[in-house]
């Protein structure tokens, strides 16, 4: 009987850090892996130049910013693809709600509609991001990065960048 209370013991209290750890990573801050060279050099940077390897970085990523939508230029941001829920992006902010952006490899300058905003990769020869899709709703960020967590050697905050040749808010 004894060893029965200890194992339903253990079972209530695993089952009770299960969920608070499930509240966190949904209402507050999660991990997430970042795959593909579309962010590099800020993420995946590659190990060997002569092999072309990339390991994957991992980021943390805030999620207190989805509470008033609370994004600057140059954040970098984990979103939904508008054209798969299913996938996920990690790409920077250009540019927010009221403001103009130059289209790259284009004359057409574009205003940004309210809650929506432009996003694009650090590497623009292997991104799919708002020049490929559009503005994409507000709705559809997951949270903001952060941090990167791993690997360790790469351990640090992520540097907001800004293209100001592109974007204006008047």
């Amino acid at each position: 009987m004894a060893s029965g209370n200890i194992l339903w013991k253990y079972t209530k209290k695993l089952f009770t850090l299960g969920l608070v750890g499930l509240t966190v990573s949904d209402s507050f801050a999660s991990v997430s892996p970042v795959r593909g060279a579309s962010m590099s050099p800020t993420f995946n940077p590659s190990i060997s130049s002569l092999m072309g390897l990339t390991t994957d970085d991992y980021v943390l990523v805030e999620k207190t910013c989805l509470m008033k939508y609370k994004f600057s230029h140059g954040d970098v941001v984990v979103f939904s693809s508008p054209s798969n829920h299913k996938e996920k992006h990690i790409k920077r902010v250009i540019a927010l709600p009221g403001d103009w952006i130059g289209i790259r490899h284009t004359s057409d300058v574009l205003r940004i509609p309210d809650g929506h905003c432009w996003v694009e990769g650090d590497n623009p020869s292997s991104s799919m991001d708002s020049n490929s899709f559009g503005p994409i709703p507000l709705g559809l960020v997951k949270g903001r990065v952060t941090h990167i967590v791993w690997p360790p050697q790469r351990i640090g905050a992520v540097e907001k960048r800004i293209p100001t040749d592109r974007i204006s808010s008047i």
